[in-house]
């Protein structure tokens, strides 16, 4: 998963009940961030719903994290703590993380608050340690896991998309677009991911069929990039355009960041199929959004579009081993290894949310989501004596 979007370090969040009453004493909270945007998207997604403080801590690995954190169990043997965050008392009542990196952390702080305090530990995502050694796992169908009782089986990724948050970085940047000629579709770029490539040819099949879509409508677009998105693909891109056009180029830790302004300001989303992250992002606005599939042949999203032809390759395609590696993993190997994102794009078509770029337009007025609400249902009832206390419920 990716996120076009990278915020500077949060603050310690205070926040209340959504309908504006303040917890008398809500849990400690910690967010273990990890190395993709994408993750720490979701944890922040989760906090912030929540509406309980919560303090961030981040981590430097070691380069054998792997061997560690596979053979070891709860450690810290994996982190180079000297680069990282004090892990110390007083201990946190939750634990927030995403990633299979953070696991052994998580499972380290929750033994040595024992037998003093049991810490709740919320893992997003797939995990890769016993489902029994968390509290609550909330994940997407994509993963494949099997039923449990402590997982929470949502429909598509967290977000942190609010109206509140899109129209205040949309006012912010209007100003500077003011050139451009209205309406505005926003164009969001991912990156490889998994069986799927974003490369040269991808990126001029994209700058084609979004000038298509804006000529459309007479609009302009706003272009943005993200983390994964591979530096050598943007002059493909542009040379393809031929419609007025705004292009931010990602960077880390990048205050002045578009990404939630183009969202807010466009009136159309065209989004990479590779980041369901940020494919929910952009349906969780309420806009017409469209899917660009990545490839073509065997490496096409599309299932229709695979079933049309020979499953692994066929002469003009482009191939890339690494991709051709994963999607035999995802054919012939344990599900448990590997993550079917079509799943995600699937519910997003059949639900009403997004249609693939070039078949037609997305049905008006799509249903909004609710996972992050299921999500903070189930977190807060790991807190049954606080929800007592307080004499309700979220």
């Amino acid at each position: 998963m990716d996120a076009a979007k990278s915020d500077p370090e949060p603050k310690l969040s205070q926040r209340g009940w959504p309908d504006g009453r303040l917890d008398r004493n809500p849990p400690k909270v910690w967010l273990m961030m990890g190395h993709r945007a994408g993750d720490n998207t979701q944890v922040l997604a989760l906090a912030e719903a929540l509406g309980w403080p919560f303090e961030v801590r981040r981590f430097v690995y070691k380069p054998y994290e792997l061997l560690i954190n596979l053979t070891h169990g709860p450690t810290l043997r994996g982190v180079v703590k000297q680069e990282s965050s004090k892990l110390e008392p007083p201990w946190p009542d939750l634990v927030i993380s995403a990633g299979r990196r953070n696991e052994p952390i998580c499972r380290w702080v929750q033994a040595q608050a024992k037998p003093e305090k049991h810490v709740r530990l919320v893992h997003l995502g797939r995990p890769w340690a016993r489902f029994d050694r968390w509290d609550l796992v909330v994940t997407t169908p994509q993963y494949r896991l099997r039923d449990h009782r402590v997982i929470q089986q949502n429909k598509t990724p967290l977000h942190r998309v609010s109206a509140e948050r899109v129209s205040q970085d949309a006012s912010a940047w209007a100003p500077r677009l003011e050139h451009l000629p209205g309406p505005y579709i926003a164009v969001i770029i991912g990156g490889n991911s998994g069986p799927y490539s974003y490369d040269e040819a991808a990126a001029e099949r994209l700058g084609r069929e979004a000038s298509d879509l804006a000529r459309r409508y007479g609009a302009s677009l706003l272009i943005t990039t993200s983390a994964r998105t591979k530096a050598e693909t943007l002059g493909p891109l542009e040379a393809a355009l031929d419609v007025p056009y705004y292009l931010y180029r990602w960077r880390p830790n990048d205050s002045d960041n578009p990404y939630f302004a183009f969202l807010g300001l466009a009136e159309r989303v065209i989004v990479t199929g590779d980041s369901v992250s940020m494919a929910t992002e952009a349906c969780a606005t309420g806009k017409p959004v469209y899917l660009f599939d990545l490839g073509v042949g065997w490496r096409s999203m599309r299932r229709a579009n695979q079933r049309k032809r020979f499953v692994f390759w066929n002469p003009g395609d482009s191939f890339d081993f690494r991709a051709f590696i994963y999607l035999m993993g995802m054919r012939l190997g344990p599900k448990r290894i590997t993550r079917d994102i079509r799943i995600i794009h699937d519910y997003l078509i059949s639900s009403g949310r997004a249609v693939w770029l070039g078949e037609g337009d997305p049905p008006p007025d799509p249903p909004p989501l609710e996972d992050i609400s299921l999500a903070v249902k189930r977190v807060r009832a790991l807190f049954p004596e606080r929800l007592d206390h307080q004499g309700a419920s979220a």
